[in-house]
């Protein structure tokens, strides 16, 4: 493989002239530009990002680990923070923790290993331990879709308890009174924050805390939405309506009703959670709380790069909270219709 040697040789100049066509430009005649860079093409040289790392101290690489890349919301939440990174010139490393710590772990000591430019992070670890033991390493991070616990990092999220409040309220709004709530699994503050507000939106209509029904999956995929929709059919007294704590749950429980010969709405209203593509695109379109998917990610990148920039002594750590909306479709229907 060419080396920087090899291109100066080719070209007839220094390896600091070299050195500053691929770093400075501005810095050597257009001239002398355009006979390195044809050495440059003709040897096929690339330059070692690695070691130039090391000589500027700083990765042009940010990483983002998100909890389950399978899910269409994260994938745009990455298409934001990807947005926003090439704008800056930088690149995004993507990985999956599959809602798992022990592999959060693994992917935070491989960023460290990597000496990344900062780290944009979805928590599997309900303690926050991981995290705790990568701040020494002194990499920046962002929490994305979570609420920074302290003041030593930015966080954009969305307000979950709000999400829900809007989604289980349609429901009682539309006359219903026996309400399920299926979740992932409760170690992720999400599903704990849209239980919360499911819990704010029955007391605001005056009923008790047991009116509503919960049934945790342990993935908040399709697969176990069908097994969660199994579950609450098979109940002594199903619900009339069922809020899910994502989309992808949501279509699983759909799936589920229909393999049981019934009907959403007509047997079974039903509320998901992101407002994904699938949502509206589903047999039943789905009502669903939409959330800015996209922009949560291009905030969360902007604040990253502010952090790791040339101006970061002047970077002030915030913890943006965005708003959700309700998007109404076919899948609630008024009890007074039943």
């Amino acid at each position: 493989m060419a080396g920087i040697k090899d291109v100066a040789r080719q070209a007839g100049v220094s390896v600091g002239t070299v050195s500053n066509v691929i770093n400075r430009p501005d810095l050597v005649s257009e001239e002398t530009r355009s006979k390195v860079q044809a050495a440059i093409e003709l040897l096929g040289f690339v330059r070692s990002e690695s070691a130039r790392q090391l000589r500027v101290g700083r990765s042009r690489i940010v990483a983002m680990l998100v909890l389950d890349l399978g899910n269409p919301f994260f994938v745009q939440v990455a298409r934001g923070a990807e947005g926003a990174s090439r704008a800056a010139g930088l690149g995004v490393m993507l990985c999956n923790s599959a809602e798992d710590p022990v592999q959060e772990s693994e992917y935070l000591s491989l960023f460290a290993e990597q000496r990344v430019r900062g780290v944009l992070v979805t928590p599997a670890d309900a303690h926050g331990t991981n995290l705790v033991d990568f701040r020494r390493r002194s990499i920046p991070f962002v929490f994305v879709d979570r609420v920074a616990p302290a003041s030593e990092c930015c966080s954009v999220s969305v307000d979950d308890v709000a999400g829900a409040r809007l989604a289980v309220a349609h429901l009682l709004e539309a006359g219903h009174r026996s309400v399920t709530y299926v979740s992932g699994p409760m170690h992720l503050a999400q599903c704990r924050d849209r239980r919360t507000g499911a819990l704010s939106a029955l007391a605001g209509h005056g009923l008790a805390e047991d009116t509503l029904t919960h049934i945790e999956a342990d993935r908040l995929d399709v697969a176990a939405g069908r097994q969660a929709g199994a579950r609450l059919l098979a109940l002594s007294r199903p619900p009339s309506a069922v809020f899910c704590a994502n989309d992808l749950l949501a279509l699983g429980v759909l799936q589920a009703v229909y393999a049981a010969g019934l009907r959403v709405p007509h047997d079974l209203s039903l509320v998901g959670y992101d407002d994904i593509e699938f949502a509206g695109a589903a047999a039943v379109p789905l009502t669903s709380v939409r959330q800015p998917a996209e922009q949560m990610g291009r905030l969360a990148a902007e604040m990253l790069i502010e952090e790791t920039g040339d101006r970061a002594a002047d970077h002030v750590h915030q913890r943006l909270v965005l708003q959700p909306e309700l998007v109404v479709r076919e899948s609630v229907q008024l009890v007074s219709a039943h």
